[in-house]
């Protein structure tokens, strides 16, 4: 058996890549003093405030990694660390298949429906703008169904959305992804 150090820990675990494919693991520290003079000035318009977690500038990659990476990338996937795979990997890039001609980003819509009526007001970096985005310009966006992201926590709905924390929280369908946030366990089988 391998010892991994944390550092290292993915680089045990991920299989060599298929011809033709390419893995490239980037430092967090370069990535974010790259991002923070494009990103800097809608830090203060979509994160809860200086020194909160999703405040930093790397939460905000999505919104300029297009700007920051190497022009030789034509699609990315980017992902949380809190996810478990019940399908393959594959059938998410397959989706760039269906994009329609225009959209530019393939996304979970989640929240968006409870935003707009409740005006809720939201703290999570890049997320808070695409949904922001995804509402003054739909065709930008691929939408996937919530199988893709079928989050897990349940703090809204303790947290004053209780009268609508279903309608959001449901998702039918068999789950392709679980989404263990707010560091919630993600089902065994």
């Amino acid at each position: 058996m391998v010892r991994c150090v944390p550092s290292a820990v993915i680089v045990c675990f991920l299989r060599p890549p298929q011809p033709g494919r390419t893995v490239i693991f980037h430092d967090v520290a370069v990535l974010t003093d790259k991002l923070f003079p494009i990103v800097e000035a809608m830090q203060k318009h979509f994160s809860a405030g200086l020194g909160t977690y999703y405040s930093d500038s790397i939460f905000f990659l999505s919104v300029a990694m297009h700007q920051i990476m190497p022009k030789e990338i034509l699609q990315i996937i980017q992902l949380d660390l809190d996810l478990k795979f019940k399908t393959n990997i594959r059938e998410l890039f397959e989706e760039f298949d269906s994009f329609l001609p225009g959209a530019i980003i393939g996304i979970a819509r989640e929240m968006q429906q409870l935003a707009d009526k409740y005006h809720f007001r939201g703290h999570l970096g890049d997320q808070d703008f695409f949904t922001m985005i995804g509402m003054e310009h739909p065709k930008l966006f691929h939408v996937l169904d919530c199988t893709w992201n079928r989050q897990l926590c349940t703090w809204w709905r303790d947290h004053g959305y209780s009268d609508v924390f279903e309608a959001y929280f449901r998702c039918e369908g068999h789950v392709k992804i679980y989404h263990g946030n707010c560091n919630t366990p993600i089902p065994e089988d």
